[in-house]
């Protein structure tokens, strides 16, 4: 069997992508047995002279994923010195793209990767709304990035879910004036609770619709003026109590309402930092 040639995968990010590639091509020839050598995070000339010089003492092929226009042509340059075969993995695609958009690309390594990370964020904050939702487990309060208090169909759980797509990590918990709240909820600094109110007309209107849709009669106590203004005074009396902020959300939209809360979350992440 003739000698295999070493495949060196060249990256200015962690080199997953040039590896995969390669390893993906060394399949197609008899065992795929070569030996690939991956040098991530190139982000200097000398780094590439260094590399080009130690591959030069061997039967080897280059491909990478380079982005920088600087580093790829003197990669290409050391390449051509020591009769070095180079596979720009990357180039032709951005190139062609590029051509097709008129865009410019960013040309900053690490982006798919970046964009990754927020996937993942995103996905963990869907995760943990659904886990804390409508005071399931007190454990998570502590844990939120911010907590959501309000009497029932104040929104709290579209709130969660919407500020989860925007990577925010949300506990809500219903306030019902006979049913005693976690002692972890007093544990939580103010300033990462936010309450939520509504005007009582408006809140009989929404629940007597709930009502409806759940084959019930519009005139039970869930609905009942009365009823709602006792849960109100109750829902301000905690509210009070703990000092946090306040949103009113008789006539405001999920994404108005969630705008303020984004608000506080950045407010508190300054505060922070």
């Amino acid at each position: 069997m003739a000698n295999l040639p070493i495949i060196y995968a060249l990256s200015d990010s962690i080199g997953e992508t040039a590896e995969m590639v390669a390893r993906a091509t060394a399949s197609q020839f008899n065992s795929g047995g070569f030996d690939i050598i991956r040098i991530p995070y190139i982000n200097s000339v000398d780094q590439i002279t260094e590399t080009v010089k130690e591959a030069a003492k061997h039967t080897c092929v280059i491909c990478h994923t380079l982005v920088s226009p600087d580093l790829r042509e003197a990669l290409l340059e050391q390449a051509r010195q020591h009769s070095i075969l180079t596979v720009d993995i990357m180039g032709p695609m951005i190139d062609t793209v590029q051509r097709i958009t008129e865009m410019a690309p960013r040309l900053k390594p690490g982006l798919v990767h970046k964009l990754d990370q927020e996937y993942f964020k995103r996905v963990e904050a869907v995760e943990f709304a659904v886990k804390y939702d409508d005071g399931k487990n007190p454990l998570g309060l502590l844990k939120a990035d911010i907590v959501i208090i309000g009497v029932s169909r104040t929104s709290k759980t579209p709130l969660s879910m919407y500020l989860a797509h925007k990577k925010v990590k949300v506990a809500n918990v219903p306030l019902v004036p006979e049913a005693p709240l976690p002692q972890e909820l007093f544990q939580v600094p103010s300033q990462r609770i936010v309450g939520l109110i509504i005007d009582k007309f408006k809140l009989n209107e929404i629940r007597c619709e709930r009502l409806k849709t759940m084959g019930l009669a519009p005139d039970a106590s869930y609905a009942n003026l009365s009823r709602i203004d006792e849960e109100l005074d109750y829902a301000r009396s905690i509210m009070r109590r703990l000092e946090c902020p306040v949103i009113d959300v008789s006539n405001k939209a999920i994404e108005e309402t969630a705008n303020r809360i984004l608000e506080v979350v950045s407010r508190n992440k300054q505060a922070n930092d």
